[in-house]
């Protein structure tokens, strides 16, 4: 597993990522078990050194090599500080990681990773890491999570689109937005649009005249239309819904990743023509999946937008 040469198979995994508590433990403990159960061979990565007690086997844990309650302790940073520090550590010792995956060679992999947004938006240690392991013929597909109780509140929605594309551009990896624990999507209040306006994150100009109805954000329109251009001239940002317990939900986002990172055009599984071309151009999606989420997650509204709007 050499840099270049040696190990010239394919390794394929996913790299989860996403805000403290948006599910990527969990996240990974479910899709652990969906693929051990369709035959795939699975080792899960922690790359999180203040991940403690994980629901599932890991095959390789980064508290081996360094942990966060350790470096805050001999260095007196804080918890931000800490985890910076760690991932800097793990850049710094990159043949310890190549060596503890090369004992999981022909396994696809999970990597979970830190929650810290700073280490996905700017700051280089992880995404170094990221690029080392291309070289060693890893073929990976970000998988961003992201709570979707955002959608029912538009300021912090354009908040997450512009947190995922600001990851999407620094990290540069095939990526995959979710919107995860989508059970509880109207946990904190009702959407305001169909679900595949949030998923396709389509018109957003609709968004800010449904922001602008709030007499506080009324005041941050020309901001808020501002960096909506920017996330719609880049037109790089769509969410696929998820909820772990759901298995149309896992296979619906394990699709989306093995498109990703190439997996489903590999050799690994058995897979018939129409499965393949099915994949190669995207015809594996519906509206119809979109709309089957909502139909069973979100509750119907009584009143149209519009309505709700002028009530206002």
């Amino acid at each position: 597993m050499s840099e270049g040469s040696k190990g010239s198979s394919l390794a394929f995994g996913q790299v989860v990522i996403g805000p403290p508590g948006s599910g990527k433990t969990t996240y990974c403990h479910g899709m652990r078990e969906f693929l051990g159960r369709i035959g795939r061979k699975v080792a899960v990565v922690n790359l999180d050194p203040a991940n403690e007690g994980m629901p599932y086997p890991c095959a390789v844990d980064i508290s081996e090599l360094i942990t966060l309650p350790d470096v805050m302790e001999s260095l007196k940073l804080g918890p931000n500080g800490g985890l910076i520090y760690c991932m800097e550590y793990l850049e710094a010792n990159l043949d310890w990681l190549q060596e503890k995956l090369a004992a999981f060679r022909g396994h696809y992999y999970l990597f979970d990773c830190p929650g810290q947004v700073e280490l996905y938006t700017h700051h280089s240690a992880l995404k170094n890491v990221f690029a080392q392991m291309a070289k060693w013929n890893f073929r990976l597909a970000a998988v961003h999570l992201v709570d979707s109780h955002y959608c029912t509140d538009p300021g912090k929605f354009i908040s997450v689109l512009c947190t995922s594309l600001s990851t999407m551009l620094h990290v540069e990896l095939p990526h995959v937005n979710v919107l995860s624990k989508m059970d509880l999507i109207e946990q904190y209040g009702k959407l305001a649009f169909n679900l595949d306006y949030y998923t396709e994150v389509l018109d957003l100009s609709y968004l800010v005249d449904h922001l602008a109805s709030d007499p506080f954000f009324r005041n941050y329109r020309r901001l808020n239309t501002k960096l909506v251009e920017v996330i719609e001239d880049y037109s790089l940002v769509s969410f696929v819904p998820l909820n772990v317990q759901d298995k149309e939900s896992m296979r619906q986002v394990m699709q989306a990743v093995d498109k990703a990172n190439g997996y489903s055009f590999g050799d690994q599984e058995h897979r018939s023509l129409e499965a393949l071309m099915s994949a190669a151009v995207g015809a594996d999606f519906h509206f119809t999946s979109t709309l089957a989420v909502q139909e069973k997650y979100v509750q119907s509204r009584d009143k149209t937008v519009e309505e709700e709007v002028m009530d206002m």
